[in-house]
């Protein structure tokens, strides 16, 4: 059974900003980073921007992450084919 990543109130909400080049089959090696241990994020977004080549930008929000499992996912995610960029920021469930 897969572990929802629900937000307590103050937890800390890992923050994954991702850019790629726009491929069908990049999105699901994102996700499977997270499956392959049991998670599932918070927050998923993806979508193309258009600034001024085509880009994927992902935006994905884990709850409750190990301070070192979130390095290592953001590392792992730096290391798919296509990914360009990977910023990671942890913020307390509430604040903006």
């Amino acid at each position: 059974m897969s572990n929802i990543m629900t937000a307590a109130p103050d937890s800390v909400v890992t923050c994954f900003s991702v850019a790629a080049c726009p491929d069908p089959g990049l999105m699901p090696r994102v996700l499977e980073l997270f499956a392959k241990r049991g998670l599932v994020p918070s927050r998923f977004i993806g979508q193309v921007e258009h600034t001024p080549e085509p880009r994927l930008e992902m935006d994905i929000q884990a709850c409750g992450l190990d301070s070192e499992v979130a390095a290592h996912i953001a590392r792992s995610l730096g290391q798919i084919f296509g990914v360009e960029q990977v910023l990671m920021a942890e913020r307390l469930n509430g604040a903006n």
